[in-house]
């Protein structure tokens, strides 16, 4: 039901329709995530797109992107956020609602549970 109403919104709005999904599920949410869907949703994501979104994140969904992927591969986007210089904020949440959007997807398609939005749906 969620989606057949963005839909119509967006037919309408699609301003506000993207305003709904940001605020509905936004990137710190991703802390929910088991890590098995986390490295679901990291694969699906480019280290470029990954790196920006990463920019003002907290460290708390740092480490869980971390502890998600090889220590190289760690060790790599530290390094490039150390290097990156500043950069937009409307860029650096472009690329969070991304990587929204790809746990989104993975979440309609069924291969991703996001705990609090499985309709009540407890996990066991």
């Amino acid at each position: 039901s969620e989606q057949v109403i963005l839909t119509s919104i967006e037919a309408l709005d699609p301003e506000l329709a993207e305003e709904i999904r940001r605020r509905m599920f936004t990137f710190e949410d991703l802390l929910a995530v088991d890590n098995r869907g986390m490295q679901a949703i990291l694969r699906d994501v480019s280290t470029d797109m990954l790196t920006l979104a990463l920019k003002t994140a907290s460290d708390a969904i740092k480490q869980k992107v971390f502890n998600n992927i090889s220590q190289r591969a760690a060790d790599m986007i530290v390094e490039d956020l150390e290097a990156m210089g500043p950069r937009k904020l409307s860029e650096v949440e472009a690329m969070q609602m991304e990587v929204v959007k790809v746990a989104l997807k993975l979440e309609e398609e069924g291969s991703l549970v996001i705990p609090g939005r499985g309709g009540g749906d407890e996990l066991v």
